[in-house]
């Protein structure tokens, strides 16, 4: 087993990857972005190091400050956590060059699934189903058209080397196609390097349902009952949880099966997730992703397992230490991502300084964070900033001691994803399972938000403008009343709070 291990990363992953570090005594190293000075991810460290910057090309990004961090402190690993450079072939070559160990697949199996285009072609031949489409980059516009003839509109075009969502277009017209073949071609060049853009058929209302699995260097893969990310904004996933409503047993054998023999069939070796789309009983792969996933704390909640250790062993050349017959979901777990945005404004980013972070505890949850009061969620990185689990024997339970979590969650600061979880633990549809891809803007959750956001700001507004014209009327009676103490309760903070908290839609306690 390693001596130590440098995490290559920040915010939630890296303290998550140093809690298991710990538990297994193995040494940990940070690095930090000027920005992350005194996050909780360096103090959870043996020892953490400067990336002198804040922006992501001069920190997480760099890979020859990481490299030289890792080679002075004697690292003999490196996890790359997800984001950043944990998909990137090149960064994990250089550090199998530098005599490290890279805790991930190999580069040469990234290859071969991290490019969309090459990973549809191994999960065909592996027999895993596929959407319709093409199976190699398109030249330009009038080659598309002729594929979406084929298969039949809407199609989407996507960059084979994106991810996230980035530049993917949907084109429900032939008319259509030459301005957005134009507009994914013009991203897959800028954000993806020249990537190829190559289309499929737009399945509609899918399910999101993802299978983590892992491989050996001793030729053995097992998978791990699916996970359901269907509550997204824009290709983001917002809550996920494990097993899914949506799936069978005899879909989850026969997935899970077809998913260990793509991974045979390519090399490969650590964590990996298989994506797919889920449509009237059929299923259609999307992408693997080579890395440990965010959402990787639903299946340890249900399986009773450690995935970070798991990606250690694997890594220092032990054989899994788990067979496909002892893998079972005991329970269901959920997980919700919380996030600096103001659902009101749709989802838009929130930065700003933390006043106030309480995280709740208690049997069967967890809370993943970095965050304490006093600290700023900055604009450079992404907007995740918690992720909140809870485990029970049954959905509803699960569901029920989710929305007690959320309700104890406190953050007061920048705007946060909690409404928007609170209510989508109560909406009767989430609570039934009936769950795709466009259950965010179906539910109405978002437009009830915004509605009562502006009720508060007019609200507000109107108490202001009464305000400003009594002091116009009357200045000297105006402000004797301001500067008279409460009665009964002088200078009492704890009233001043109530009055404040009224004020803003609040009710009485």
């Amino acid at each position: 087993m390693f001596k130590r291990v440098l995490v290559a990363n920040r915010g939630e992953i890296a303290v998550r990857v140093m809690r298991t570090l710990r538990r297994l005594r193995i040494q940990s190293v940070a690095m930090y972005s000027d920005a992350d000075a005194r996050t909780l991810h360096t103090r959870s460290a043996t020892e953490a190091h400067p990336l002198r910057g804040t922006l992501p090309a001069e920190t997480y990004l760099d890979q020859e400050k990481i490299l030289e961090i890792a080679k002075t402190t004697g690292a003999d690993a490196v996890h790359p956590g997800y984001g950043f450079l944990s998909e990137n072939p090149s960064f994990a070559a250089a550090v199998e060059a530098a005599g490290m160990s890279f805790i991930g697949p190999s580069p040469s199996a990234m290859m071969a699934l991290g490019d969309k285009v090459k990973g549809r072609a191994a999960a065909s031949k592996a027999g895993l189903p596929v959407a319709p489409g093409s199976l190699a980059g398109l030249a330009d516009a009038e080659e598309a058209s002729t594929e979406a003839s084929r298969i039949g509109f809407p199609v989407i075009l996507k960059a084979s080397g994106g991810g996230g969502g980035i530049g993917m277009r949907i084109v429900r017209t032939p008319q259509d196609m030459a301005r957005e073949f134009a507009a994914a071609k013009a991203t897959a060049d800028s954000a993806f390097k020249g990537s190829a853009v190559f289309v499929e058929k737009f399945i509609e209302r899918p399910r999101h349902i993802e299978f983590q699995f892992i491989a050996d260097s001793h030729g053995n893969c097992v998978y791990f009952p699916e996970r359901e990310c269907s509550v997204q904004r824009r290709y983001q996933k917002l809550i996920e949880e494990s097993p899914s409503p949506g799936v069978s047993d005899v879909e989850r054998r026969r997935i899970g099966a077809l998913v260990t023999r793509l991974a045979l069939d390519v090399g490969y070796e650590n964590a990996g997730t298989a994506e797919f789309l889920l449509s009237d009983g059929s299923f259609y792969f999307n992408e693997v992703n080579a890395r440990l996933q965010v959402e990787h704390p639903v299946t340890e909640a249900v399986c009773g397992v450690d995935l970070v250790e798991l990606q250690l062993r694997v890594a220092a050349g032990e054989a899994l230490p788990i067979r496909q017959d002892a893998i079972a979901a005991r329970g269901h777990a959920i997980e919700c991502r919380i996030n600096a945005e103001d659902v009101s404004r749709d989802f838009a980013p929130s930065p700003g300084h933390v006043r106030v972070y309480e995280a709740p505890s208690g049997p069967f949850v967890r809370v993943d964070g970095f965050l304490a009061a006093g600290d700023d969620v900055v604009e450079h990185y992404d907007s995740l900033i918690a992720k909140a689990i809870a485990w029970a024997p049954t959905r509803d339970e699960a569901i029920d001691r989710m929305r007690a979590l959320l309700e104890d969650f406190r953050i007061e600061g920048p705007a946060t994803t909690l409404p928007f979880h609170l209510a989508a633990m109560g909406d009767p549809g989430f609570r039934a399972g009936r769950l795709s891809t466009s259950f965010v803007d179906e539910s109405g959750i978002p437009a009830r938000l915004k509605a009562d956001a502006d009720a508060r700001a007019a609200r507000m507004t109107r108490l202001a403008a009464a305000l400003a014209a009594d002091i116009h009327a009357n200045p000297s009676g105006a402000i004797r009343l301001m500067d008279r103490p409460h009665r009964g309760s002088p200078g009492s903070k704890w009233a001043n709070a109530g009055r404040a908290r009224q004020m803003r839609g609040g009710k009485r306690a």
